[in-house]
């Protein structure tokens, strides 16, 4: 007698992960779900790149096709392929292939760094000769091996009292499933403590923590154990920015959020962030989001209101 196949199995994984998402998916937005560190996306229209900060984490699309721009640089991915990246990267997301009737579809899953320096130090890996990680994003092949633990753990969200205890050995199978892949480089690089990675992880940990005092590329890179043109070098090849970039993209960003979340006017929040001058912030603002502060905020509160 045959045994029963594996719904996942019969219908492919990207089809059933893009049904289950879809179902959890009321309209276009981003959800989060309640299962730590995993959030599902929905979009209904191709949209033009917009500014975001991305977490050291894998996202798949399981219906549709979206591209990250880091640098100057696109990454396209969609249902054959992941993007991963092992830092907080001011990034461009656009999506390329999306309609009502066939919405982009997928999900992002947050990397618990304190797993994989456990896996790792656990040993018994694949050796890899993967090239050296020259940047914090990347692509990887979505094989079946990447995304059956996945559906696994989304199915979980229809058994909310079994997600504490089974929730916790499909992420770390999760983690070692990528820990064996093509993108196995990178995310030893992020997990490794004494990798250029991992260094230039700390020193972003500290810009954000810090981001609206003045920024002394020396002590930043004393603090990381780095010397200054090294930490320098490795910060732009990482993240596609200077250090000083970096901040002035987090001073921007976070200017924003507190517009829009606080209602502080443009001067108030220019201040708040490290500016001196609120027309300089003006420009720079313009310059990275594309609008005056002002007219972005307006536009902003009317989409949200339905107008």
């Amino acid at each position: 007698m045959t045994p029963p196949q594996n719904t996942h199995a019969q219908h492919g994984l990207p089809q059933s992960l893009a049904r289950t998402i879809g179902q959890r998916t009321t309209g276009p937005g981003d959800f989060e779900t309640s299962i730590p560190g995993l959030s599902f996306f929905r979009r209904e229209a191709p949209a033009p790149p917009t500014v975001c900060m991305v977490e050291p984490s894998i996202v798949l699309v399981a219906q549709g096709a979206k591209q990250m721009w880091v640098g100057g640089d696109a990454y396209p991915y969609g249902t054959t392929r992941f993007l991963i990246t092992s830092l907080n990267l001011p990034a461009n997301s656009e999506v390329l292939e999306a309609s009502p009737d066939a919405p982009c579809l997928g999900l992002c899953f947050r990397f618990d760094l304190r797993l994989l320096a456990e896996l790792i130090a656990q040993g018994g890996l694949p050796l890899r000769r993967d090239k050296p990680v020259e940047t914090g994003v990347g692509l990887g092949e979505a094989t079946h091996a990447i995304l059956e633990p996945f559906a696994r753990l989304v199915d979980l969200l229809d058994e909310p009292q079994a997600i504490p205890v089974l929730a916790p050995l499909v992420q770390r199978e999760i983690h070692y499933r990528l820990l064996t892949s093509d993108q196995a480089a990178r995310l030893r690089q992020l997990a490794s403590v004494d990798s250029q990675g991992h260094r230039i992880a700390k020193a972003i940990d500290w810009l954000k923590l810090n981001y609206a005092a003045p920024l002394r590329i020396d002590e930043l890179a004393a603090r990381v154990q780095m010397s200054t043109p090294t930490f320098h070098h490795h910060f732009r090849q990482l993240s596609a920015m200077s250090p000083l970039q970096y901040q002035k993209w987090l001073r921007l960003s976070e200017a924003k959020r507190m517009m829009l979340n606080e209602h502080l006017d443009v001067s108030s929040a220019a201040f708040k962030v490290g500016y001196e001058s609120p027309s300089q912030f003006s420009r720079e603002y313009s310059r990275l989001f594309g609008v005056p502060p002002k007219r972005d905020i307006a536009t902003l509160r009317a989409q949200a209101s339905g107008m």
